[in-house]
């Protein structure tokens, strides 16, 4: 969703056939090495991919992604998605999330047809169309997005906030904790900005460097704040989500 110099959204939702965010190996001595140890993540990660149990349903059930369920689960524990909402999709492509909210928010959980809400997606990435749903292209901070933003809420503020946004990690820890840490700040101060007083924020992050000082964070600006870890998120994935609920007040404009 955001574009700051080598930070870009990581592939834990893209498409079904994606690929996986680059590794880096400290310890590799030679090219060689190198491209042989690469094969052989590759190999391991596609047979993985291939056998994923959710991504057979995500095939299955039309879904554009197996992140889906990540968010599904999340829905389904704290009953966060509701019929009449506004709800904003950040780092929204390929549109798994922004699916399910769309059936979500269906009268009869259709992809397409009636929706009784409104659901806005964002991401510097394109995104083919989903029914019913309304898809800006480009970085939120930017003013030109905003206006496009704004002009959409029309005044109404969100009721949700879903985050899936997160940075390629690089291997280089110290790094990759503070381009995490710098996209949570992001959604936390939208979410200051754009979400009522009683909505709700859902964002991944990764257990690590610098994972309490997050949950810290939202503490300070949310009333109840939860950690996730859905069944649907790969055992051997550092990635886990807080939902934080209720805003506390702002102490900027």
């Amino acid at each position: 969703m955001v574009s700051f110099g080598a930070v870009h959204l990581a592939l834990g939702r893209g498409k079904l056939n994606g690929g996986h965010p680059r590794i880096i190996d400290a310890y590799t001595k030679t090219p060689m090495s190198t491209k042989a140890k690469s094969k052989k993540v590759n190999k391991a990660w596609l047979h993985d991919h291939i056998n994923d149990p959710y991504v057979k349903l995500a095939t299955k059930e039309g879904y554009r992604a197996r992140a889906a369920y990540k968010l599904k689960e999340i829905d389904e524990s704290l009953g966060l998605v509701k019929p009449g909402q506004l709800v904003v999709d950040l780092g929204s492509t390929p549109g798994a999330w922004s699916q399910y909210l769309r059936r979500r928010m269906s009268p009869d959980g259709a992809a397409a047809g009636e929706l009784n809400g409104t659901i806005i997606s964002l991401d510097i990435l394109p995104m083919e169309p989903i029914e019913g749903v309304t898809f800006l292209q480009g970085d939120f901070r930017e003013d030109a997005l905003l206006q496009q933003l704004l002009g959409v809420l029309a005044g109404r503020k969100a009721d949700l906030v879903v985050s899936d946004m997160a940075p390629n990690l690089s291997g280089i820890h110290s790094a990759d904790a503070a381009r995490v840490a710098h996209l949570i700040e992001l959604a936390i101060d939208f979410a200051q900005h754009h979400l009522k007083p009683e909505g709700a924020l859902v964002a991944k992050l990764f257990h690590g460097s610098g994972y309490d000082d997050l949950v810290k964070l939202f503490k300070a600006n949310f009333r109840i704040v939860k950690p996730f870890k859905p069944k649907a998120s790969r055992d051997k994935s550092a990635e886990t989500f807080l939902v934080g609920m209720g805003l506390k007040a702002s102490d900027t404009p």
